[in-house]
C-alpha cells in the first residue's frame, strides 16, 4: 500500500526537502504540500492521506486547530513539526489528535520510519518518552492534587478490569511486549485488550491513551 502525505509548514525549503526525501521512497507518495493551516485542512479533505505531517506555527490557521480538523474530520494520523522551543504546544497538540511530534532537524532515516510508523497505526513518541512528556506537561498545565487512584474517573467504567490494568501499564510506559509479561499472557492478547480500550474510550492511539490514563487518576504523573 502506498502511504498519502500531506506536508504543510510555511517555510518551503522545509516542505520542499520534505518532500524530496519521502517521495523518493517505493511506498510513499506526498499528494500535496502546503503553507498554512487552512490549506492543510482543505488538502486532507481532497486526498484523504493516511499522514499529515504540521507544523506547529502557521498563518491563517496554526497547526493545532488544522491538528483539532483533521483529526475530527478524517483518518489521516497527524504528526507535529516542531522544536525544542516549542514544547508548551505539546500537550495542546496531544489533545487536537496528534499521534506525535517530530523536530525540523530529523534525520533523513527518521523521518520516513516516522511516517511508517504513524500509518501502521502506531504512536510516533516511544513509550519511555511517550511518558516523560506527558509527565511533565500535565504536571505543568493541570495544577492541582492528582486524582486518587482509588477512585477513578468514570470514563473508565466501561473498561473490564483487565483492560484497566492495560491501560495503567499504557500510562507507565510499557510495550506490548512488556504488558504482556507484567499480566503474563500473549502479545495477541494485550493488543486486543489496547484495542479495545482505544475503542472504548473513543481514543486515536497510544499517546492518547496514556494522557487519559493521567486525567482519569489511574496512573499518577509521580508514578514509576
Amino acid at each position: 500500500m502506498t502511504i498519502r502525505v500531506v506536508i504543510a509548514d510555511d517555510q518551503e525549503l522545509v516542505r520542499s526537502g520534505f518532500s524530496m526525501i519521502l517521495d523518493a521512497q517505493p511506498d510513499i507518495t506526498v499528494v500535496a504540500d502546503v503553507g498554512d493551516g487552512a490549506a492543510a485542512v482543505a488538502a486532507v479533505r481532497e486526498h484523504q492521506p493516511e499522514v499529515t505531517l504540521l507544523d506547529i506555527r502557521m498563518p491563517t490557521m496554526d497547526g493545532i486547530e488544522a491538528a483539532r480538523r483533521i483529526c475530527a474530520e478524517s483518518a489521516s494520523r497527524v504528526i507535529m513539526l516542531t522544536t525544542f522551543d516549542q514544547d508548551d504546544y505539546i500537550y495542546e497538540a496531544l489533545y487536537a489528535g496528534a499521534s506525535g511530534f517530530l523536530l525540523k532537524d530529523v534525520r533523513r532515516d527518521d523521518l520516513v520510519h516516522a511516517v511508517r510508523v504513524v500509518a501502521a497505526g502506531d504512536s510516533l513518541l516511544a513509550p519511555s518518552v511517550t511518558r516523560q512528556i506527558i509527565s511533565d506537561i500535565t504536571g505543568r498545565h493541570r495544577p492541582g492534587p492528582p486524582r486518587s487512584a482509588a477512585a477513578p474517573d468514570a470514563r473508565l467504567d466501561v473498561l473490564t478490569t483487565r483492560e484497566r490494568e492495560t491501560l495503567h501499564l499504557l500510562g507507565r510506559g510499557l510495550a506490548n511486549a512488556e504488558i504482556a509479561q507484567t499480566l503474563v499472557v500473549s502479545e495477541h492478547t494485550v493488543k486486543t485488550h489496547v484495542s479495545n480500550v482505544l475503542t472504548k474510550l473513543g481514543l486515536r492511539d497510544r499517546t492518547q491513551a496514556v494522557i487519559c490514563a493521567y486525567e482519569t487518576g489511574l496512573i499518577t504523573a509521580g508514578e514509576n
